[in-house]
C-alpha cells in the first residue's frame, strides 16, 4: 500500500490537532511529519507523557498502558479514507509515527 505524500488527521472531537504528512512506511509502522493544529495542545500532554513511559515500558508497561489509553480516548486518526477503527499513535518534536488497523484491536 503506497501512502507517502498522504495527508491523515489527528482530531479531538470537531477540532483538528494536527495533521501528519506521511513519508515513509515500513509496515506495520507508518511515519511522517506532524504539523500541529488548533486542539494540539489540548492533548500534547498526553502525548509528552505517553512517550516518557514508553521509554520505560519495561519498569511498568500498565502505568504506559493507562497512558497511552488516555492518548486513545482523547483522539481519533482519520486517514484520508476516513476515520480507522483502531490505532498506536506517537507524537514528538514534528514527527508522528504510527500502526492502524481497519478493526478494532483486542
Amino acid at each position: 500500500m503506497d501512502l507517502g505524500g498522504e495527508t491523515w488527521r489527528v482530531v479531538r472531537g470537531d477540532e483538528v490537532c494536527g495533521e501528519i504528512t506521511i513519508d515513509g512506511v515500513d509496515m506495520p509502522w507508518v511515519r511522517g511529519s506532524f504539523v500541529a493544529g488548533p486542539g494540539f495542545a489540548g492533548v500534547k500532554p498526553l502525548f509528552d507523557r505517553e512517550l516518557e513511559l514508553l521509554e520505560r515500558l519495561d519498569e511498568d508497561p500498565e502505568a504506559w498502558e493507562a497512558a497511552y489509553d488516555r492518548v486513545a480516548d482523547a483522539v481519533r486518526l482519520v486517514s484520508p479514507r476516513g476515520p480507522v477503527a483502531d490505532f498506536l499513535l506517537h507524537v514528538r518534536d514534528g514527527r508522528a509515527w504510527f500502526r492502524w488497523d481497519d478493526e478494532p484491536l483486542t
